[in-house]
């Protein structure tokens, strides 16, 4: 039932858990409260080949590694779901599901946390709601006259749907990359990006991509994972190489009623276009104490608010911290911002 604790974290996908455990360990009066029927977050919906860049020792939630599956080089997303439901059962985390958060709205010297279950009240609120629900699809012309198909990363589940078909596939990053390589082999490919695709040396992966951003979010110096590049070479992305299909043409101009068009005229029939351009942070919740996100300026120190000092945000990408919506990354940042709350409830009990 809804009440008053010191922390509300709102998601419970792996930020809002490596939250949980650091919460517990400081003896912090806390709940989680998550959106979503089932554990897993995020990774309950990604595509049926979708696997970590890591390793299962490389990609730890604090307190407890991920278990190696015999004959599983890299997770799979059903293994990072398993991990995540039976790391929610190991610390028992109090998380309340599901519970959509309404709004969180300053109410004198707490937070109120507004839900379709009640209200809850809070001395300090970590939003932990990462991306997935708020995926970002650029306004290009003729979108609305397009007669094929237009999906999303996230609506993208295998490569058979497209079997036999035009794809246009748009974006630079990982999710583009992967997606183009296995829909490729069923089907005629175009690769389109904004600026040409970076890709990363061949022996770098999660692993190594771990040690450059645990170095930085030590102080240290030298590249950061950035400068690597942007697109891991997975074994899938390898072969795309390898069967001349990775390369990309820059973005067309808009969109017709059966294709493509490039802004010298050139157009290029198609029967689907898989938009593979990213996401923004799911921070509707949080409107009326952030009164600059929908133009995408949410300033912090650190992870907490400068708008409103007693919230904290949690997992959204590298300004919430280095690495920070990754497994490994989020425990980082989830250890900072808890020490800082424990911190300032000390002060002032």
């Amino acid at each position: 039932m809804p009440g008053s604790c010191d922390v509300v974290v709102v998601g419970g996908g792996q930020a809002g858990l490596a939250a949980g455990y650091y919460l517990r360990r400081a003896g912090l009066d806390y709940v989680i409260l998550d959106t979503r029927q089932q554990p897993g977050g995020a990774w309950r919906h990604g595509w049926e080949s979708l696997r970590l860049f890591s390793p299962a020792e490389y990609s730890p939630l604090p307190g407890w590694g991920m278990p190696r599956q015999e004959g599983e080089d890299f997770p799979t997303a059903g293994h990072v779901v398993d991990y995540l439901r039976a790391y929610e059962q190991r610390y028992d985390l109090p998380v309340r599901r599901p519970v959509r958060v309404r709004e969180v709205r300053r109410a004198g010297e707490r937070l109120a946390v507004d839900t379709e279950a009640g209200t809850w009240s809070a001395r300090y609120v970590i939003s932990a709601t990462g991306t997935w629900e708020c995926p970002y699809v650029p306004d290009i012309p003729g979108r609305e006259h397009f007669g094929g198909r237009q999906l999303h990363t996230v609506d993208y589940t295998s490569p058979e749907e497209f079997r036999g078909q035009r794809v246009v596939v748009v974006g630079g990053g990982n999710s583009a990359a992967q997606i183009l390589a296995e829909v490729s082999r069923v089907a005629e490919t175009t690769w389109v990006t904004l600026r040409p695709a970076r890709f990363m040396p061949d022996d770098v992966d999660g692993r190594v991509l771990f040690g450059v951003a645990t170095r930085k979010a030590a102080g240290g110096s030298g590249e950061s994972v950035g400068d690597l590049g942007d697109i891991v070479m997975v074994p899938s992305v390898r072969d795309a190489r390898d069967r001349g299909v990775l390369h990309s043409r820059p973005m067309f101009a808009r969109l017709t009623e059966h294709g493509v068009r490039w802004a010298d005229g050139i157009e290029q029939p198609c029967d689907a276009v898989i938009w593979c351009t990213g996401f923004r942070p799911d921070l509707s919740h949080l409107a009326s104490l952030l009164p600059g996100w929908r133009q995408g300026t949410v300033a912090v120190e650190g992870t907490r608010s400068v708008d409103e000092g007693r919230l904290y945000l949690l997992g959204y990408g590298d300004w919430t911290g280095p690495a920070s919506a990754t497994l490994v990354g989020a425990g980082r940042t989830a250890k900072a911002t808890v020490a800082d709350i424990a911190s300032r409830v000390r002060e002032s009990p």
